[in-house]
């Protein structure tokens, strides 16, 4: 299937929040780990999501070049490209970006997907991650508000951030404190700010806890009723009929975290889960396993020729395209509840 349209992504995601289950959104960073993540989709049968970060889209535009905006249109375009030879709807999504880089990331991406759509396209990307934790609440929202109306007539939706995601990610590091914590009062003043749809769709990195980066089971303390809090106090505000979820929520920093937490996260309306930790990790073992068990092939040991067959690059990316999709599939298997995530 193409891209998921505008269309097509709202559905998806309405789809998720009906039935109480979360797309995995898996960070790639090059060609082959996209075809991983479209494999691990398919082999599935789910939907998804494919994400670039900042230091990613730089890395795809070429360690000589290191533009972030070339790399992210580039992998937008082959994967608009390939991901027609599968059959399950994949949405493109940009990950954190911090104030310092919106101007060279988010901004830029938004006025290419504004002209594609003042000339009757689809946006190159269906979504973007604003990531003002490091910023005032106040001024994150601020931000987020231009952003929101600048995505809402690209017909794109934007992700933020409220409250801090501890550990480290792309450069970005974060204590792990009180502020893991998003309150009541930044879920309130969130809605104030931004609407509750009728400024344009967003998804909201509501903070209980998460940490990135590498935890055994755990090891990571969440606190998901931080979640249902801030849903419960919106819905008052907004005279929702209780237990209703106004906030579409996405889960950060989810490595090491026990399966009955993120299935309590998703009850109460997390609808997608960012993956980078894991994966990464199943991509690169195989390789690992290559290397040590093909170690006189791969390498021209006491002026030999070693086998070609073993340093040919595709030998070994092969296996790596396999470890990560079967990683994504089992992902897909622990976020599904009571609905299917394929479209239709």
């Amino acid at each position: 299937m193409p891209i998921a349209t505008p269309e097509v992504y709202g559905e998806m995601l309405d789809r998720a929040k009906a039935n109480e289950f979360a797309y995995p959104a898996i960070n790639v960073t090059s060609s082959e780990t996209l075809n991983a993540a479209l494999r691990g989709f398919a082999e599935a049968e789910s939907d998804g999501i494919v994400q670039i970060s900042t230091g990613g889209a730089e890395f795809l535009s070429g360690t000589k070049v290191k533009d972030m905006v070339t790399g992210a249109v580039a992998l937008a375009e082959f994967a608009h490209v390939v991901a027609e030879k599968y059959p399950v709807n994949i949405a493109l999504h940009t990950d954190h970006c911090p104030k310092d880089k919106l101007d060279g990331f988010v901004r830029p991406l938004l006025a290419v997907s504004e002209e594609r759509v003042a000339k009757g396209l689809n946006p190159l990307f269906q979504s973007h991650m604003w990531d003002g934790s490091a910023v005032a609440l106040d001024e994150n929202l601020e931000i987020a508000t231009e952003l929101l109306a600048r995505a809402y007539k690209a017909k794109i939706i934007l992700e933020l951030e409220v409250g801090v995601v501890g550990g480290e990610e792309d450069g970005v590091d974060n204590e792990i404190n009180d502020k893991l914590y998003t309150s009541p009062e930044d879920y309130l003043k969130t809605v104030e700010a931004l609407g509750a749809g009728e400024n344009g769709r967003y998804l909201l990195a509501a903070t209980f806890g998460n940490v990135h980066g590498v935890y055994k089971p755990g090891n990571v303390k969440l606190r998901p009723e931080i979640l249902k809090q801030g849903q419960d106090v919106v819905a008052e505000k907004l005279g929702l009929p209780a237990g209703s979820k106004p906030f579409d929520l996405v889960f950060h920093g989810g490595s090491g975290s026990l399966l009955e937490e993120i299935h309590e996260a998703v009850s109460y309306g997390v609808i997608k889960m960012n993956i980078d930790t894991d994966t990464q990790y199943a991509f690169t073992r195989p390789i690992a396993a290559h290397m040590f068990t093909n170690y006189d092939g791969v390498l021209k040991i006491d002026g030999e020729v070693g086998n070609k067959k073993t340093y040919d690059p595709r030998s070994y990316l092969k296996a790596a395209e396999q470890g990560m999709a079967a990683r994504i599939a089992h992902a897909c298997e622990n976020l599904k509840s009571a609905g299917r995530m394929i479209a239709g």
